[in-house]
């Protein structure tokens, strides 16, 4: 008989190794779905911060015409009497998990709009907002750049006051 039983004990050892194998490989593929989503989730919170702070730089271009010179002038704008905030905080990429954004410069002096330093390969690649429909098809969050451009030739139609009365 205890020939036997070492003859069961080798197939109870191979049994176990398959399934710690079999165990190995669903981990695997569990944490390439877990980064996906992790990534996605990044993706979604940078999109956020790139339009805070391009709607933060339009707020202060609007109340003096003219752009940020630094990310700290959003958070204390003291060009009025009353210093404006036009951002709560200074947000962090999210892709590099720093603020160390990459300034886009205005053609006149100042931050017209900030991007990643990420160069990662974005995820989603359509069904962006209209703001951000140039960032479709693009190979890296780098090139994912939140800027403010001034709307000139975005003006109301005159209105009539003859007609209608």
């Amino acid at each position: 008989m205890p020939a036997l039983r070492s003859f069961q004990g080798g197939f109870t050892y191979i049994g176990l190794l398959v399934t710690v194998v079999i165990i190995g490989i669903m981990l695997t593929m569990v944490s390439k779905v877990w980064s996906v989503a992790e990534q996605r989730e990044r993706e979604t919170q940078l999109l956020f911060a790139g339009d805070q702070i391009r709607a933060a730089i339009g707020s202060y271009y609007a109340s003096g015409r003219q752009y940020p010179l630094s990310l700290e002038d959003l958070l204390d704008d003291k060009r009025s009497p009353i210093p404006r905030r036009h951002l709560r905080r200074l947000y962090f990429d999210p892709m590099t998990g720093a603020a160390d954004w990459t300034l886009v410069p205005a053609p006149a002096g100042g931050i017209m709009g900030v991007a990643s330093k990420s160069k990662l390969t974005p995820i989603k690649r359509t069904g962006f907002t209209l703001e951000d429909a140039s960032f479709e098809a693009n190979d890296c969050y780098c090139t994912w750049q939140f800027i403010y451009l001034p709307r000139y030739y975005r003006r109301t139609p005159a209105v009539n006051p003859g007609k209608g009365q």
